[in-house]
């Protein structure tokens, strides 16, 4: 993810979307225990974390389970949540040690142990799960548990590992409920983190209560909170219009966030940078039309970032010219370097010199929710600039889609990317990586062997001249095309404040810091 994070630019101005009449203020009831309620576009894939790795899933990870380390808010370094200690052993970067936290209990009454820590990271390794996070840990070797103590042996020196063991992926589940060999089936979940999910209906709602046994980094719980999911952001508009829900997030309409105005004090909205990306991947493999590079350097040549942001998103978002996002190091502008502005003639004469019949046909799957559908057109129309491509669009529901990429079903799809921890790593391995999780088939044993060079540094200044190389082999190579980032909006009722708070781009939703005030 994540300076290596990307900071808030503004906190808390109170504005109005158009077209949103003033709140019903609610009678002051002096009732701490009421419910906030939360709309979302973001889907949940999967209730067990060896199954899931999306923002959706992890959003509510970060608040039902626990993992070794967390964040402070605002902060880029990982603090200690379930266990009161962690620390790399020696100077290598290849042995790390976390002490468990005393007295955390499952909510079966069972005290958590070190060995539950060794399950839940062995399990997701075994496991392996096409959508989930495995690939996160590539350098974890092995772990031991002894007492109160867990070990990682990690295969190459990983600075960026207690990342890793923050975020979603590291989440620790009760080895006596979850089987070590396939994913938990049904709605419950068995976690110790400052919520309980008391109540799931799926792609609807989430019902969460604070956890009165939680012991971590948090000093005191939350309001009760219940997450509505909504399949497109026109649902979620209306919902907030028909005041269904106290708080709005990922995402309303681009038409509705680009028209907020600061002359209505009935609504909240905290405008932040993000470090969320959105990238157009490529099949690399060979038996995907796309996979000569002069025909992926033909499409880049092709895209219209600027138009794409101006016109789809009304200027809720920024174009993108790298792999890593503006605010965090090693950021360029590579992929502007290399094709500074869209040319149906360079496009043409790469694809002659590559000797394919035209157009070039090809499939183009998307995420049926959000301006999914608008962006895919805009893009079509651009890439069929001059006859040179065509392009067969398809939406998908959002579990499908990933299966579809995750399996090799399509030759480029749209994708966002909520970046995993507060470092430009997160966007290597994962994205053009041998063996990444956006499975392009892409392979560069320069670009591995950057990202791997990149992890001994423990001082992560030091890795920007690493980073910088890579994005120029990617600019070259073409697995992806970058495309925005993201602005993130949190829109709440008047009455309902710690929205700045929510996601501040370290892969923990903070669900805890929303008050009723």
């Amino acid at each position: 993810m994540r300076s290596v994070r990307m900071r808030i630019l503004a906190i808390c101005l109170v504005v109005a979307a158009v077209g949103v009449g003033g709140w019903q203020l609610l009678p002051s009831q002096g009732d701490e225990n009421r419910t906030i309620t939360v709309g979302t576009t973001d889907a949940v894939t999967s209730l067990d974390p060896a199954g899931a790795y999306d923002a959706g899933s992890w959003a509510l990870f970060s608040n039902v389970f626990q993992s070794l380390l967390s964040y402070e808010p605002g902060g880029a370094t990982p603090v200690p949540d379930a266990a009161r200690s962690c620390a790399f052993v020696g100077s290598g970067l290849r042995t790390y040690t976390c002490e468990l936290r005393a007295g955390i209990t499952f909510p079966s009454g069972r005290a958590m142990t070190a060995q539950d820590v060794k399950y839940s990271f062995d399990r997701v390794k075994k496991i392996n799960s096409d959508v989930g996070p495995a690939s996160l840990f590539s350098t974890l070797a092995s772990v031991d548990a002894e007492g109160d103590t867990v070990t990682f042996h990690l295969s190459s020196p990983d600075a960026t590992f207690p990342f890793k063991v923050a975020s979603g992926a590291g989440s620790i589940v009760d080895r006596e409920k979850y089987p070590a060999g396939g994913l938990r089936s049904g709605h419950d979940v068995d976690g110790t983190g400052p919520y309980r999910l008391t109540a799931y209906t799926k792609d609807k709602q989430a019902t969460l209560e604070p956890n009165s046994s939680y012991k971590g980094e948090l000093d005191g719980a939350g309001r009760p909170v219940k997450l509505r999911y909504y399949g497109d952001s026109a649902k979620l508009e209306a919902a907030w219009k028909g005041k269904q829900i106290d708080v709005a997030t990922r995402n309303l309409p681009p038409k509705v966030l680009s028209r907020l105005s600061a002359s209505d004090p009935d609504q909240r909205v905290t405008e932040s940078d993000s470090s969320d990306t959105r990238n157009l991947y490529l099949n690399t493999r060979q038996s995907s039309p796309l996979h000569d590079v002069r025909v992926r350097r033909a499409l880049a040549w092709l895209v219209d970032r600027e138009q794409l942001a101006a016109t789809v998103y009304d200027g809720t978002v920024d174009p993108l010219y790298s792999l890593v996002p503006a605010g965090l190091n090693g950021h360029t502008t590579s992929f502007a370097d290399a094709y500074p502005d869209p040319s149906v003639k360079k496009a043409r004469q790469l694809l002659i010199d590559a000797g394919v019949s035209l157009p070039v046909r090809f499939t183009f799957g998307y995420g049926d929710r959000d301006a999914g559908a608008e962006e895919a057109a805009e893009l079509k129309h651009q890439l069929e600039a001059g006859g040179l491509f065509k392009v067969d669009v398809k939406g998908y529901e959002w579990t499908d889609f990933q299966k579809q990429w995750a399996t090799g079903k399509l030759d480029a799809w749209a994708v966002g990317w909520a970046a995993d921890y507060p470092d430009p790593d997160t966007f290597g391995a994962q994205l053009v990586g041998t063996g990444s999780t956006m499975n392009t088939g892409y392979s560069n044993k320069l670009v591995d062997n950057l990202i791997i060079d990149s992890q001994q540094y423990a001082d992560r200044g030091r890795v920007t001249q690493d980073f910088r190389s890579l994005q120029d082999d990617v600019a070259r190579d073409v697995p992806l095309i970058p495309l925005w980032q993201r602005k993130e909006y949190v829109v709440s009722s008047e009455e309902v404040g710690g929205g700045q708070y929510l996601d501040d781009g370290t892969g923990v939703y903070r669900l805890w810091r929303l008050e009723w005030i």
